[in-house]
């Protein structure tokens, strides 16, 4: 991770507004695509960090991005994941996902799962390349989702 930015935390209501300006600036972008929001911008954030499911990793300006994790016994579930515009291409968002990754390893999960609408191809290879392989497309939520999975 870039040296800009501090160490990854669990998120507190302090981080509820950047957590929704971020989540604006990464799916804004796909609504003309999908012809609605995508699911992540109708999401309860407040309730996702009273849980402490959302995790931030922050730089000089503050939040720059979050990872939202969901785990049960039978899965581990990286639900949501973005970076503020500012600073996307800095190595954040491969840090949040490490971080998910090590998360989910040290849960006693063997595997991380997520889903990204198919529509958003850009995702879809960025998932790939980082290990992740389809498992499945799933009408959900009035979405059509591809679920990835990766070894941990």
């Amino acid at each position: 991770m870039d040296a800009r930015f501090t160490e990854i935390r669990p998120a507190g209501i302090d981080d509820l507004a950047a957590v929704a300006q971020i989540v604006c600036e990464a799916y804004s972008p796909y609504i003309d695509r999908l012809g609605k929001p995508p699911g992540p911008m109708n999401d309860d954030y407040a309730a996702h960090i009273a849980a402490r499911r959302i995790y931030v990793g922050s730089d000089a300006q503050g939040v720059a991005g979050f990872v939202v994790l969901l785990a049960d016994d039978a899965q581990f579930l990286l639900d949501n994941i973005a970076v503020a515009d500012r600073a996307r291409g800095r190595g954040l968002g491969r840090a949040l996902m490490a971080f998910a990754e090590d998360t989910a390893r040290q849960a006693g999960h063997g595997a991380v799962t997520l889903y990204t609408h198919e529509l958003m191809h850009e995702n879809r290879a960025l998932y790939a390349r980082l290990g992740y392989r389809e498992t499945g497309l799933v009408q959900e939520k009035g979405f059509t989702r591809v679920y990835m999975e990766k070894p941990v």
